[in-house]
């Protein structure tokens, strides 16, 4: 993700800068849930996995709402036996629980295959109760009914003129490992998802006149009358993401060969719209020679000239455009940094913001030799890799991830020297490919290519 703010790709001082006085803060109240703690996968087996969604959705003549069904097919990786699940209802996470006459823009309703009890942390978790206790290596599924509406408001599930924004709309399983079930509270400053990889099978039946960008390899067919059906098959990725509205459309290959697929409203500056496609090409082949093949044959870029700052989902980004562009690389770099080598986004936001804001740095070049002067740490406390609830309490301080984190990283390239640095990101994506990463798993993987001791350096940068 990234602020509201007009990108530059010519300095990064003045990048640094602008993030440090426009980061937008906004947020719901933490909710009653705790915040968990960052897991260590290594330990304990994360669960439910492998999991499965079948979605037909139908929607409304502008694509404001949506209702149909939704199959979660899932399995046990841990050794305890697996007596419930939690879906995740990211997008109440805004409204919550709604009031009269406003009900919640996610609901879920006659639930197959489990028991539903009432939602819980502010009408962003459903727990459901299996039939059984499912044994380790046991499958089994829940069905229920879906009903979305898009929120009135510009955001990342939300609308801007005659476009809609699906993001983090679907349900989706929440993770159980070695600290529990992670019930973190939702943040609008940032991001609380955590997930595993899924299969996502997804049949979205629209107005012809909407176009419908949507995460995964998609094809559009004949419906009923004045209709289409838009079908999406997505491998191994950690949610789900979709537009709708009047698009403009255009079709790039990479000379990598990954599709480009771009999705602009009329109105976007059509030199940033340019920009964009040019400069999303050049990220997805760089990175992918740095960090490991893209694995997921296309993108598709969403831009407007109204939304704000930029979102990234699993093939799949939105971006607010002007003249200059938007946050493009940074948000591409994303499809790395938490959609393939994966991380709790609440618990350590970190590993992906600071990481994708390096990698953007290192894709335009920046001079990173004094970008310290851009940052101020407000007190001695302060940690690089506090977690969300440390920076929804912190809102004016949350700027730190994607200015001192990214100046950590470059310090640590000087440290290693750049070849190493390189062999470093390229062997830790490799080993986290499809996983989940911790803040030690980062650590131990830089100490293992160099016989100084490191730990002066995190203490230094506030890695910890």
């Amino acid at each position: 993700m990234t602020p509201s703010v007009v990108w530059s790709s010519v300095s990064g001082r003045r990048l640094f800068a602008v993030l440090l006085v426009l980061l937008v803060a906004a947020g719901s109240a933490l909710g009653d849930a705790r915040a968990a703690s960052e897991p260590d996968a290594s330990k304990a087996a994360a669960t439910p996995d492998g999991a499965r969604y079948d979605v037909t959705l139908r929607s409304d003549a502008d694509g404001g709402h949506w209702t149909g069904r939704q199959r979660v097919s899932f399995r046990n990786a841990s050794d305890r036996p697996l007596r419930e699940v939690y879906l995740r209802l990211w997008g109440n996470g805004e409204d919550g629980c709604g009031g009269p006459g406003a009900p919640s823009p996610v609901r879920v309703s006659h639930v197959r295959g489990g028991t539903p009890a009432a939602p819980s942390v502010h009408c962003t978790a459903l727990r459901i109760d299996l039939p059984e206790p499912l044994a380790r290596g046991d499958r089994t599924t829940v069905t229920f009914d879906l009903s979305l509406t898009v929120p009135e408001r510009n955001a990342r599930f939300g609308r801007e003129g005659a476009h809609r924004f699906l993001g983090n709309a679907l349900p989706v399983l929440a993770v159980h490992d070695a600290k529990g079930w992670h019930l973190d509270p939702y943040a609008a400053v940032g991001e609380s998802f955590y997930a595993l990889t899924s299969d996502f099978r997804v049949r979205l039946d629209h107005p012809s006149a909407l176009k419908v960008p949507a995460t995964g390899v998609t094809r559009t067919r004949p419906g009923d009358p004045g209709r289409v059906v838009t079908h999406s098959l997505a491998q191994r990725v950690r949610d789900f993401a979709w537009a709708a509205g009047p698009f403009r459309t255009a079709t790039d290959t990479t000379p990598g060969g990954v599709r480009v697929r771009s999705y602009w409203a009329a109105g976007t500056p059509d030199a940033g719209v340019r920009l964009n496609r040019t400069e999303a090409a050049a990220a997805l082949d760089r990175f992918g020679r740095e960090f490991g093949r893209y694995p997921y044959g296309e993108i598709d870029l969403v831009m407007t000239g109204g939304f704000g700052g930029g979102m990234e989902y699993p093939g799949l980004v939105l971006l607010g455009t002007t003249e200059e562009g938007s946050a493009v690389v940074h948000e591409v770099a994303h499809q790395w940094w938490y959609g393939i080598v994966g991380n709790d986004e609440y618990a350590s936001p970190w590993l992906d913001e600071s990481f994708a804001q390096y990698a953007n740095a290192r894709f335009y070049g920046w001079d990173t030799r004094d970008c310290w002067s851009e940052v101020h740490w407000p007190d001695d406390g302060t940690e690089l890799t506090a977690s969300m609830d440390y920076w929804s309490r912190h809102r004016g301080e949350y700027h730190l991830v994607y200015t001192a984190g990214p100046c950590a990283l470059a310090d640590l390239e000087r440290t290693l020297g750049a070849r190493t640095m390189a062999r470093l990101l390229e062997r830790y994506a490799r080993d986290h490919w499809f996983g989940v990463s911790t803040t030690a798993d980062f650590k131990a993987a830089a100490q293992s290519l160099t016989d100084q001791d490191l730990g002066p350096f995190w203490e230094s940068h506030r890695i910890r």
